[in-house]
């Protein structure tokens, strides 16, 4: 199967480009390299290069249609976006050129080559807003209080659009807080990746606001996995992929404290604009229709991603 993914130099995309170069697919990357890098692509560069086409390309460039109709992918994994809660307060315009602009251009390109499928990277902790119960399902009021989760809502609301009227499958997964090995420790999101790179290197953490919010965090492994099953599974759904348990970001950063031996207590900063106090997903209808649960435990999942920081892969 060919296929084609949209910020795959990115963490998450990166991950997903080295599990489908595994099971035997022709994967192209597109992506401008504003925030994910090359080096992220090491592996697949040096050892598939026969199945495998970078393409440095802005999502919101007209020449992503010729690019797709030239290659056409069968599957289309869609995870270029701008994923900054404050950067989309600060340049809303910006944020919804992105995201919805991007994405109808995708869309638009995927019906011109024959593209069957479109799995949309969606987010799980803004697009439903406040919480009113939790973990959250996908059957509760969406919403969103930031541009990024309007946005985000937004390209959602379209793919829906071109499934029923122009007949383009998708699956939109709703993502918790994903972590894990190779996670940018210097980027704007990834909590669990700054905390452990600046605790190994010696520097003080920051924990905005009182650090009981809470997130969901779940492995990257996992996150791939949904994004795989989804090749096939789950049509015309918004899925929720999540593991449905709370931690609080002062337990986050005891746990990482003690697999790093990091002695000192955290920076005590103000909280920042457009964060939820609590977010949590429920992945029933995972299980249900793409038969996915998340397998790796927070403890397990920190570890690896520690291990990870202290000896990163050289080259």
């Amino acid at each position: 199967m060919r296929v084609l993914v949209t910020g795959g130099a990115g963490f998450i995309g990166s991950n997903l480009v080295d599990r489908l170069l595994a099971e035997g697919c022709d994967v192209d990357v597109i992506d401008d390299l504003s925030s994910g890098s090359l080096t992220n692509l090491a592996e697949a560069r040096a050892q598939r290069s026969r199945k495998f086409t970078f393409h440095r390309l802005d999502v919101r460039s007209p020449q992503l249609t010729d690019i797709v109709a030239h290659r056409r992918p069968e599957v289309i994994f869609h995870l270029a976006a701008q994923v900054d809660v404050r950067t989309s307060i600060s340049r809303p315009m910006f944020d919804a050129e992105v995201n919805v602009l991007g994405t109808l251009n995708l869309c638009e390109a995927a019906l011109a080559a024959g593209t069957r499928k479109v799995v949309l990277a969606g987010s799980g902790g803004t697009r439903y807003g406040v919480p009113e119960a939790l973990p959250v399902r996908e059957s509760h009021p969406q919403r969103p209080v930031s541009p990024y989760g309007v946005s985000k809502k937004a390209a959602g609301d379209y793919l829906h659009y071109y499934r029923e009227v122009r007949g383009l499958e998708y699956t939109e997964l709703a993502l918790a807080n994903v972590y894990g090995p190779g996670q940018d420790p210097d980027g704007e999101a990834g909590v669990v990746a700054i905390f452990a790179g600046q605790m190994l290197a010696g520097r003080r953490p920051n924990i905005y606001g009182d650090g009981e919010q809470t997130r969901d965090y779940l492995y990257v492994d996992d996150a791939v996995d949904a994004f795989v099953r989804a090749t096939e599974k789950g049509g015309g759904l918004l899925v929720n992929i999540g593991t449905g348990v709370e931690t609080t970001v002062r337990d986050l950063y005891d746990r990482i404290a003690a697999l790093t031996g990091y002695a000192e207590t955290p920076h005590m900063a103000p909280a920042r604009m457009g964060e939820l106090e609590r977010s949590c997903l429920d992945p029933g209808r995972a299980a249900i229709h793409l038969g996915w649960k998340p397998w790796t435990d927070l403890d397990e999942g920190l570890g690896l991603t520690v291990d990870w920081f202290r000896a990163p892969p050289q080259g």
